[in-house]
């Protein structure tokens, strides 16, 4: 008996609403068709909102939006294209004049028995309205707006009319807007050839582009596809076989297009982007249509500086069949403001992959000032202490210098020039491990539970860094101890004026004035006189370390990545250089003229010459070796004084014993005489 009363209270609940809502939405259909027309002029035309992107002086630097400009005939459009549309988003597309109220009620019905809203009712005609006349704002006058505009728009437009319109501006994903960009997009074809596989994963991703977009998640974008292929079996616009074949069918992706940036710097633009979904919330498609004034870190001097150099091969090592790859990052050491980013060489893809923040290499040496010296200093060590330097194992570990030559000890000032390797392991062992782990993490490098061993100070890590992650940490050195996190956006503003996003300065204390003086001491040596002399800025003060790893292939002596990371007293650059797949055929040379440094001069060059020459103001390896030879000297000649000193001493002693002999031998005589 409960079960029958429960059923029918059902049934009598949803006829209610069927009801209601029948007789509201036809009371104010009616009542609209009866009054003054909407104002539908802009259908055809309205386009999204550009964003835009502002640099550090808050002059305009780049556009980017989505691109719905190229259209496509309805004539050309095959049939299996409006047949997979009309089947998943709007079955009774022919049948309505625009609201569908049969389709509402059961939407709406539906969500009621669901406890939350799992269907649309919109319709074709509705999405169109939505996307082009009106805001994305969800209250009852909107939606209220978007029935009414929707029956005018029916009573101007033929069916073809309307769903060419909806097809040629209807968001794809990927920054597709329109059906032509999206078969480009990703088919690499035009929309006259599409097959029925293609049409109906096309068709799919309307409803959740970025979700369901293929490119990142093609096991869900092929089950909505199947989904569509079955709507459309039901529906009778394929036919069994048909639809058997386009189930099976492989997804095959092809990009030729659908690219939404039409600006410049578009790595930089890429960066914002990503740091704009990842750290404040906005999708692409919110980026991409929205109409936001994002306000960056940019120069653009620094990035066309940083652009052209990687523009040039001639700095970079030949390649092998393949392109020797790079990414590179200039960050200001104050604010921790991202001035110019490259993520790679050759053609850019749109919010592609970014070498110089998402890759994830070993540091090598570069790594040194951070797990060893920074650490030896804050506990007492010096400079010119004196470090072993000699071929030693630590357990099962045995680290060699690169070039395998020894000088049995080295002050740290030479081991630091010089990148020699056993001499940094051998301090932090003295150190300990946990003192290098420490200063690891203060400087902002996260780390596994596997990096607790001596190859720490190497740069063995077991995740690896970008290039952002290591200039991010280099900040500190010219910033006095203080490292500044980085960041590209300084605010984001949206259509209407209102800031919904602005950048807090976060900072860490990680170490002493005193002892990042010291360092930068020793890490202009590098670059004035050491392993790092091909970084050198023509009349700038620069300091920076090298870094190399070995290719991990038994019997190939040769350079998986290859680093350097720089600095001068106003902007810090970090620099990688290799493969981005290293094999037995793919490394790069040892002693290689090209790569790294020589990218961190060319880059920094340029992008400092606008800019004043600054000075540390530090003690300079060169001067602290003339200091120190002078002192040798003049031990030397104290020394040799004192000798001759002590000699002459010597002689006027035994001299003053000889006279007193004669003295006593005189005196001797001269009595024997008197008597």
């Amino acid at each position: 008996m409960s079960i029958f009363y429960n059923w029918r209270k059902w049934h009598l609940l949803q006829l209610l609403v069927l009801s209601v809502l029948t007789i509201i939405l036809s009371f104010f259909g009616l009542l609209y068709y009866f009054s003054k027309d909407a104002d539908i002029s802009g259908l055809k035309n309205e386009l999204p909102q550009a964003t835009v992107f502002y640099d550090v002086n808050e002059d305009v630097a780049s556009k980017v939006s989505a691109n719905k400009n190229e259209g496509v005939s309805i004539k050309q459009v095959p049939d299996s294209m409006k047949n997979a549309i009309i089947a998943i988003e709007d079955h009774r597309f022919y049948q309505h004049s625009g609201v569908d109220l049969i389709g509402t009620s059961r939407a709406l019905m539906r969500d009621i028995k669901a406890g939350g809203m799992v269907e649309g009712g919109s319709t074709i005609t509705q999405q169109l309205t939505k996307n082009t006349l009106l805001t994305s704002q969800k209250t009852l006058n909107r939606k209220m707006e978007e029935v009414f505009i929707a029956l005018q728009i029916e009573r101007e437009y033929s069916k073809p009319e309307i769903l060419q319109m909806y097809l040629n501006q209807i968001y794809f994903g990927n920054g597709a807007w329109g059906l032509k960009t999206a078969a480009s997009k990703y088919f690499a074809k035009e929309v006259k050839d599409l097959s029925i596989s293609e049409s109906a994963l096309l068709a799919g991703l309307i409803k959740a582009p970025s979700a369901l977009n293929p490119y990142e998640h093609i096991e869900k974008a092929t089950e909505r596809r199947n989904l569509v292929l079955t709507q459309m079996r039901k529906q009778g616009y394929i036919s069994k076989q048909q639809y058997e074949k386009a189930r099976h069918d492989k997804v095959v992706l092809d990009d030729k297009g659908g690219d939404p940036f039409r600006g410049k710097f578009p790595y930089y633009v890429d960066q914002v982007l990503d740091e704009a979904i990842n750290h404040y919330g906005l999708s692409q498609d919110d980026l991409l249509t929205g109409g936001y004034q994002i306000y960056t870190e940019l120069e653009p001097v620094m990035q066309t500086a940083m652009e052209e150099t990687y523009q040039n091969d001639s700095f970079f090592p030949e390649g092998k069949d393949r392109l020797v790859q790079s990414g590179g990052v200039l960050v200001d050491p104050k604010t921790g403001g991202i001035r110019a980013i490259v993520g790679g060489r050759g053609k850019h893809t749109f919010r592609g992959y970014n070498r110089a923040s998402q890759l994830e290499a070993q540091p090598g040496s570069s790594f040194k000032p951070l797990a060893v010296y920074t650490p030896a200093l804050e506990n007492g060590w010096k400079i010119t202490d004196m470090l072993k330097d000699e071929p030693m194992t630590f357990g099962d570990y045995q680290p060699s210098n690169y070039d395998y030559q020894y000088a049995g000890e080295v002050p740290m000032y030479e081991a630091v020039k010089e990148s020699k390797n056993v001499s940094a392991v051998w301090l932090l062992n003295e150190l300990g491990i946990g003192e290098g782990l420490d200063s690891v993490k203060r400087f902002g490098i996260s780390l596994d539970k596997k990096d607790r061993n001596l190859s720490l100070a190497l740069g063995g890590l077991h995740n690896g860094v970008s290039p952002l992650n290591m200039a991010e940490a280099f900040t500190v050195f010219p910033n006095n101890g203080i490292r500044m996190k980085t960041h590209a956006i300084r605010k984001i503003v949206d259509a209407k004026g209102n800031v919904i996003a602005l950048w807090k300065p976060k900072k860490e204390r990680v170490t002493t004035k005193a002892v990042t003086d010291n360092m930068t001491t020793m890490l202009l040596g590098v670059v004035e006189q050491g392993t790092g002399s091909a970084a050198q800025i023509p009349s700038r003060e620069t300091a920076g370390k090298t870094g190399s790893t070995q290719v991990p292939i038994t019997g190939i002596n040769g350079v998986k990545d290859q680093w350097f990371v720089g600095y001068t007293p106003q902007l810090v650059g970090a620099i990688w250089v290799g493969y981005d797949k290293t094999d037995a055929e793919h490394y790069l040379t040892p002693m290689s003229n090209k790569g790294s440094a020589v990218v961190f001069r060319e880059v920094m060059t340029e992008a400092l010459k606008n800019e004043p020459n600054e000075s540390f103001n530090v003690q300079h390896i060169a001067d602290l070796i003339e200091k120190k030879r002078q002192e040798e000297e003049n031990k030397k000649r104290f020394n040799l004084q004192e000798n001759f000193n002590n000699e002459v001493q010597k002689w006027e002693e035994k001299w003053n014993k000889q006279k007193e002999k004669w003295n006593k031998k005189w005196k001797n005589k001269g009595t024997g005489n008197g008597h």
